[in-house]
């Protein structure tokens, strides 16, 4: 950080409070110029809020911010756009039917007359591309890429508006292995053409690669700042949780019983119709985890979804139970023991509108004790769901507390807390940690564990190789809607995953 000159930013003793609940409780933080500011905290400690209120989201009940030593009134993103800040947000905001170069431009489109000059439009977003390395097709539409140049268009498109200062949230919680590498780089390379990050994330070992400094936020607090070169990631979850958090899985070596859940021969089509399940045969046996690895995309959003009973099978069989169950649907199914916790909370796991009582017993709200002839039982179903709630460590524990109020890793938990206290036999748990902070990590796993320890059994899917490796008993590896091996935790070294994720053959130990 230049010590000579103003810092790029400073939020000074920021406040902002919802109704009873204060997220933000007179935080100061201060970005230099050139600097990569990590920024963690658990979910809803209150970082995001922050960060929306430098973006003119929200406005601060008290507090200054100070932009190259003056201070700013932003009262809006247009005023935060004028002062050169850009945020790209956890959930992007692009527009699927555009074009790359139409979403990049929208809103200071360069213009012929009245109308889009779409051949400037493809310029800048070309020249915005090769300067700083982001490389994408300003021709292509945005629906038709993956979630890594998805987000290349959203940081370009900050960089379009002049943008100096760059707030990313949780820019990897979609992200591949490989993904997150580029992403890296590419924000080095920014910061040596004069930008300044603030980056949001939860992985530990991210903020400590790529920050300068690392600030703490805990309760809506500032509790430290820290040099990146200067600490581990056992401190900075500490620092951030209010306690030591175990990074490892702690689990014993379990027996297997019978297979619980059997795919044969299973054929998915995607969304558009091509096949993206290809002939995929696995079991799940009881008292196991079956951990299911790949980069994203190769199939295992359709595979997990064929076999929870939400998207049919073309063709193949699936068993619960020795059961064949191929022709019932996802409730019937669940009703035989099957819980499923979807790889997108927002859309498929929950209904952001609805309370949590409400989404509680979504499943179970035509059953005994929550219903008869008819009728519903609130109390009854705000009782029950206030003790899921507390078990499971969902902040706030207010059955009327509507889903959408609630951070990314508290929404997961909540999920987990439908699906889990059912008793399930069988769990199919796609991305149960994305974006979520290392305590409720460590909770969300210690909760797997003791499902498979029941003699419950589990189908993993993660991007997290270091997530399969620890909490898996066997691993297969999805390539190109196939599976390409298998192999046991013991035997997977990331290497021997990455080379089977990348399609290639692994020759045998």
């Amino acid at each position: 950080m230049n010590a000579a000159a103003p810092p790029v930013l400073e939020m000074r003793g920021v406040t902002k409070t919802f109704g009873p609940v204060r997220a933000n409780d007179d935080i100061s933080i201060v970005l230099g110029r050139g600097e990569i500011l990590g920024l963690l905290g658990e979910n809803g400690a209150g970082k995001s809020t922050l960060m929306k209120i430098l973006y003119g989201l929200y406005r601060p009940d008290a507090g200054h911010i100070l932009v190259d030593g003056e201070e700013v009134e932003i009262r809006d993103p247009k005023d935060a756009v004028a002062r050169g800040i850009g945020m790209v947000h956890q959930h992007f905001t692009l527009i699927p039917p555009l074009t790359v170069a139409e979403n990049i431009v929208l809103g200071a489109e360069p213009r012929r007359g009245v109308a889009l000059n779409l051949g400037e439009a493809i310029k800048a977003t070309q020249e915005l591309s090769e300067r700083y390395g982001l490389r994408v097709d300003p021709r292509a539409r945005v629906a038709d890429l993956s979630v890594g140049v998805q987000q290349r268009v959203e940081i370009l498109k900050t960089l379009y508006r002049e943008a100096r200062i760059l707030v990313l949230d949780e820019p990897t919680a979609v992200l591949t292995p490989q993904e997150t590498e580029d992403l890296f780089s590419t924000l080095k390379e920014l910061v040596t053409d004069g930008l300044s990050i603030i980056l949001i994330t939860h992985k530990l070992g991210e903020l400590l690669g790529v920050s300068d400094r690392i600030t703490i936020i805990r309760d809506g607090k500032v509790v430290d700042t820290v040099n990146a070169a200067e600490t581990d990631e056992r401190e900075l979850a500490r620092l951030m949780v209010g306690r030591e958090v175990i990074l490892r899985v702690d689990k014993e070596a379990v027996k297997p019983g019978e297979p619980r859940l059997r795919g044969e021969d299973l054929v998915v089509l995607s969304g558009t119709g091509a096949e993206a399940v290809r002939g995929v045969s696995l079991e799940v046996r009881a008292g196991e985890i079956l951990g299911v690895a790949g980069v994203d995309g190769n199939g295992q959003v359709e595979l997990a979804e064929a076999l929870a009973g939400t998207r049919p099978v073309e063709s193949g069989r699936v068993y619960l139970d020795g059961e064949d169950v191929t022709s019932v649907g996802a409730d019937a199914r669940q009703e035989r023991g099957l819980a499923y916790v979807p790889e997108d909370r927002q859309h498929k796991g929950l209904v952001q509108d609805f309370a949590l009582y409400e989404n509680n017993t979504l499943k179970t709200y035509d059953e005994p004790p929550f219903s008869k002839l008819g009728w519903l039982f609130p109390r009854i179903m705000r009782r029950r769901a206030a003790e899921n709630l507390t078990a499971y460590d969902v902040r706030p524990r207010d059955p009327d507390a509507r889903a959408g109020s609630l951070s990314g890793g508290n929404q997961q938990k909540a999920i987990l807390a439908r699906e889990l206290s059912g008793d399930p036999g069988v769990v199919i748990a796609a991305q149960p940690t994305r974006g979520v902070d290392v305590g409720a990590i460590e909770f969300i796993h210690r909760q797997l564990i003791e499902q498979r320890d029941r003699g419950k059994a589990i189908l993993l899917f993660s991007l997290e190789l270091e997530e399969i490796r620890s909490l898996s008993d066997r691993i297969v590896v999805m390539y190109y809607g196939e599976i390409v091996g298998e192999m046991s935790a013991d035997e997977a070294t990331d290497e021997k995953l990455g080379l089977l994720m990348a399609g290639r053959q692994v020759e045998a130990s």
